[in-house]
């Protein structure tokens, strides 16, 4: 398969783009996996991630770190930050941002395993962590741990 074929239905890349309201209204393009059955992880880091609080409106923050083994389908990264970003005036719990992203990834790739590490900054002095994957890690991948600690504050 050519270059041409795999990006020729993409209509983000290369050209303005007006960034989605919300998640729902964002649209997550994908592309045809070229090494499609050759076992690999692919990583994507967003340290600095926003949503809304549901209750009092205020910015919400987190460090995701998305790794996916994929099957078909790549996602491409420009529909994934324009995604991701489209977050910043949705109002969701931590657990909902976290998870509801995971699902549409899914939804969208039907990877063969996807895992998301939600490391949210405190709210009212707790952090919360959320993790979400599709099942057990495949054999023979190699899948580098998220490596980012636990919120420490100062201490």
């Amino acid at each position: 398969m050519s270059n041409e074929d795999i990006y020729k239905n993409l209509t983000m890349l290369g050209g303005n783009t007006v960034q989605p309201q919300s998640p729902e209204e964002a649209v997550l393009e994908r592309v045809p996996n070229p090494q499609q059955g050759t076992p690999y992880a692919i990583r994507f880091t967003a340290p600095e991630f926003t949503s809304l609080c549901p209750i009092t409106n205020q910015p919400d923050f987190a460090h995701l770190v998305l790794d996916y083994v994929p099957d078909q389908w790549l996602v491409e990264s420009k529909s994934l930050k324009l995604f991701l970003t489209s977050f910043r005036n949705h109002g969701a719990f931590h657990e909902d941002c976290t998870v509801s992203i995971g699902k549409r990834l899914v939804e969208t790739l039907n990877p063969i395993w996807l895992r998301i590490g939600g490391y949210w900054y405190p709210r009212g002095g707790i952090p919360i962590d959320v993790f979400y994957q599709t099942g057990e890690e495949p054999k023979g991948v190699w899948i580098p741990e998220q490596g980012v600690p636990t919120y420490r504050g100062r201490g």
